[in-house]
C-alpha cells in the first residue's frame, strides 16, 4: 500500500517530553513530504500552539494543513485560512462552567488567542506552558465568555476527572467529550473528533482512509486510530488503548514517528 497522508498527533506522540520536535523525526517527515506524502498535524491544541511546529516541518510549503483544537478547527497551512471551525455557545459554555463549579473541577475555554479562566490551578498552569498562550483570569467567568468558542477544557486530578466525565457524559450528552492527557477532559461540539475532521480533509482531497497513517497516544486520538488505514500508537500509549491499533512503535522521546515513516513510508517507495 502506498500510503497518501501521515497524520500526526502532537504533545506525547511526535513532541518529545519537553515538547521539541527531534531532529530524526523531523529529518523523516521531511523525507515523507519529498516522496510527496501529505503530512498533517491533528492535536488537541488550540490553533496558535501548533503552528510555529507546522512551519517548523515546512507544512506551509508543502501543501499541507492542520487540524486544531480536537479536530474543531482546519486551517490551510499554505493560505491561514480557517477551511472548517465547529464551535460550542457561549450559553452551552455557560452550562459547562455551572457544572464544572457544580463538581469542584477547573475550567478554561480560549478567546482572541488567550486562555479564560476564573480559578487556579497547576493544571490550568501546564495548559498555558504547553501552548504558549496568554492566561486571562477573570472573576467572572460567564460575562467573559461573551462568544462561542470551540472547546472547553475541564481539569483537576485524573482519578477524579474519571468521576467528573461519567457525571458530564450522563449529564450533557449533546457533546463530544474526550481526554488528551489524564488531567485534561475535553470538551468539543457533539461530532466533533479528530476522524470526522480527518474525513472531512480527506475527501477534499481525494484520499481514501486506507491511504492514511494515524499516529498517536492517548484517547483523543482513538477516533482517528481507527478511521485510518494504518493506526499506530507510540509506545507511551495509555495502556487501555494498546489493542486498538495495527501497530505499535517507539515511544515520543525514542522517534516513534520517524519509526513510522522508515518502515511504512519510505520502505514502499523503493519497492
Amino acid at each position: 500500500m502506498k500510503y497518501k497522508m501521515l497524520v500526526l498527533d502532537m504533545d506525547d506522540t511526535l513532541l518529545t517530553d519537553d515538547h521539541r520536535i527531534s531532529e530524526k523525526n523531523k529529518s523523516a517527515i521531511a523525507q515523507a513530504q519529498e516522496a510527496g506524502v501529505k503530512v498533517v498535524l491533528a492535536s488537541g491544541r488550540p490553533t496558535p500552539a501548533m503552528l510555529s511546529y507546522a512551519k517548523e516541518l515546512g507544512l506551509h510549503q508543502n501543501n499541507s494543513y492542520i487540524l486544531a483544537y480536537n479536530g474543531a478547527v482546519i486551517l490551510d497551512m499554505t493560505t491561514e485560512e480557517v477551511l472548517f471551525e465547529q464551535s460550542i455557545s457561549k450559553e452551552d459554555i455557560h452550562a459547562l462552567y455551572d457544572f464544572s463549579k457544580e463538581n469542584g473541577v477547573h475550567i478554561i475555554t480560549y478567546l482572541d488567542g488567550n486562555i479564560i479562566a476564573s480559578s487556579e490551578s497547576p493544571y490550568i498552569d501546564i495548559e498555558t506552558q504547553i501552548t504558549g498562550m496568554p492566561l486571562i483570569k477573570v472573576d467572572d467567568f460567564k460575562k467573559a465568555v461573551d462568544r462561542d468558542s470551540v472547546k472547553c477544557i475541564m481539569l483537576d486530578e485524573p482519578e477524579r476527572l474519571v468521576e467528573v466525565m461519567v457525571k458530564l457524559k450522563a449529564q450533557i450528552n449533546h457533546k463530544s467529550i474526550t481526554t488528551s492527557k489524564p488531567f485534561f477532559l475535553e470538551i468539543m461540539q457533539l461530532g466533533i473528533d479528530k476522524a470526522a475532521s480527518l474525513d472531512r480533509l480527506a475527501q477534499k482531497l481525494n484520499i481514501s482512509s486506507d491511504e492514511i497513517i494515524a499516529v498517536g497516544n492517548a484517547s483523543n486520538d482513538l477516533s482517528m486510530i481507527q478511521y485510518a488505514g494504518l493506526g499506530v500508537w507510540v509506545n507511551n500509549v495509555e495502556d487501555a488503548l494498546r489493542h486498538h491499533a495495527d501497530v505499535v512503535v517507539a515511544s515520543n522521546n525514542e522517534d516513534g514517528v520517524a519509526e513510522v515513516i522508515e518502515r511504512f513510508i519510505l520502505e514502499e517507495t523503493l519497492v
